[in-house]
């Protein structure tokens, strides 16, 4: 607590300013309720408000409560808004003791642009990520998201909420912002439009130099929607992928025999002993070494994953306990495949999460929060976990795979005189 924070009538106190785009942005709302909700009050000390849509307001707000703990509580709930105390101060360091383990009271992260004072100046916080701690290094004079598991001994630590300021994504002003959709989902919600906004932000990610993201469960296969993702991936709407083993090992089933869980997918039947189809074919890829090695030879002529081999996508595929085979190109060590996910990431401004609620999850814990995110699937659940588990720029899209993906590949595929003027994203 600074000495601004002493006890006065009573009350223990501190002044915080926000300021850029906080009333439409509801960020002015949200710090005003979290000062009451933990038990302290405030008193507005100055408030400015734009008067353009342009216009950046300003508010300076005198926190206070009973005690040093509810209002060092509070100062830290709302610095995570963007509240930062009047009087400043550098960050706070401390040297971690032990690898792979922060200094006690280490600050923790969210997915929103952070930077750090260090010398009096503000630094910009790199790898952006929540549930993260913060390492400096004071002579290059930088600052970067670290994983816990990643930490040596010796590394300086932010530690405590002071010279750490979190700056808010703010609702967009351009026209081909997210504003169309509601981070609330609903299976009776008019697909059409949500669909055609969509492929219009793949199309203006993919303008402006992107890359996209899709992160993908086996249901893909099983729904027949494999010819979709390819037609994506081959018009260069697919730069990364990340899933398990099931997709490859379904979708290369559905390469060498024609069927997905040992379902013909052209016919809907069962094929003699077709349970073992998948078994068969994760054992013939394990036998060449890898699927690239499939490729290479001839075996492996269609799908997603040969696809993603001729096109150069930047596959991770993360294991899990119930995996067969797997698949030699899985990842098992899941720290492994944090980090593999974690380099993928770079330059990836647009991520489409399709029917897999545990990698849908696991990436979104990953991703800053000003990369544009759609989750589909036909679970409402899976929408709203990622959702409640931090992923708040996440839109949902309740609905089935198949039609959605049809749907947004027809969109994709319209030339730009087929395309009603009010989809297409301004320059």
């Amino acid at each position: 607590m600074s000495q601004n924070a002493e006890p006065r009538n009573g009350k223990f106190s501190e002044e915080v300013e926000i300021q850029g785009h906080i009333i439409d942005s509801l960020i002015l709302p949200k710090v005003l309720d979290e000062i009451i909700g933990q038990g302290g009050t405030f008193e507005f000390k100055r408030v400015q408000i734009g008067h353009a849509r342009t216009d950046p307001s300003y508010a300076r707000i005198q926190v206070s409560a009973d005690t040093s703990e509810t209002l060092h509580e509070i100062l830290r709930r709302i610095s995570d808004h963007g509240a930062t105390p009047i009087h400043l101060t550098d960050a706070s360091l401390a040297e971690a003791d032990i690898d792979g383990a922060f200094p006690d009271g280490f600050y923790s992260t969210t997915n929103q642009r952070t930077e750090l004072r260090i010398g009096g100046d503000w630094l910009p916080v790199a790898q952006q990520e929540m549930d993260c701690g913060i390492l400096v290094n004071e002579l290059a004079r930088t600052a970067r998201c670290v994983a816990m598991y990643r930490v040596k001994r010796g590394d300086r630590i932010v530690v405590g909420h002071r010279g750490v300021r979190v700056l808010p994504l703010e609702r967009e002003r351009d026209s081909h912002e997210f504003e169309f959709m509601s981070s609330a989902v609903s299976s009776e919600k008019p697909k059409a439009a949500t669909v055609r906004r969509i492929a219009a932000e793949m199309r203006a990610t993919r303008a402006a130099g992107g890359k996209i993201l899709l992160v993908a469960g086996p249901a893909l296969v099983h729904t027949g929607s494999v010819e979709y993702v390819v037609r994506m991936i081959r018009q260069g709407f697919v730069q990364v992928l990340f899933a398990g083993n099931a997709l490859a090992a379904h979708d290369i089933e559905n390469a060498l025999f024609g069927t997905s869980l040992g379902v013909y997918l052209d016919r809907g039947t069962s094929a003699e002993k077709g349970h073992e189809h998948h078994l068969r074919a994760i054992n013939t890829i394990r036998r060449l070494g890898s699927i690239r090695a499939a490729v290479d030879t001839g075996l492996l002529r269609s799908g997603i994953m040969f696809e993603c081999v001729q096109h150069g996508v930047d596959v991770v595929l993360a294991g899990s306990i119930r995996d067969d085979g797997p698949l030699p190109d899985v990842i098992c060590d899941v720290l492994e495949a944090q980090d593999a996910m974690r380099a993928a990431l770079d330059g990836v401004k647009f991520c489409l999460m399709i029917a897999t609620t545990l990698h849908s999850i696991a990436t979104g814990n990953l991703l800053p929060a000003w990369v544009r995110t759609v989750c589909v699937d036909i679970n409402p659940a899976t929408v709203t976990k990622l959702a409640d588990r931090g992923t708040f720029q996440s839109i949902g899209v309740v609905t089935d795979v198949e039609p959605f993906l049809r749907s947004v590949v027809q969109e994709l595929e319209l030339t730009p005189q087929e395309r009603p003027a009010a989809t297409t994203p301004a320059s």
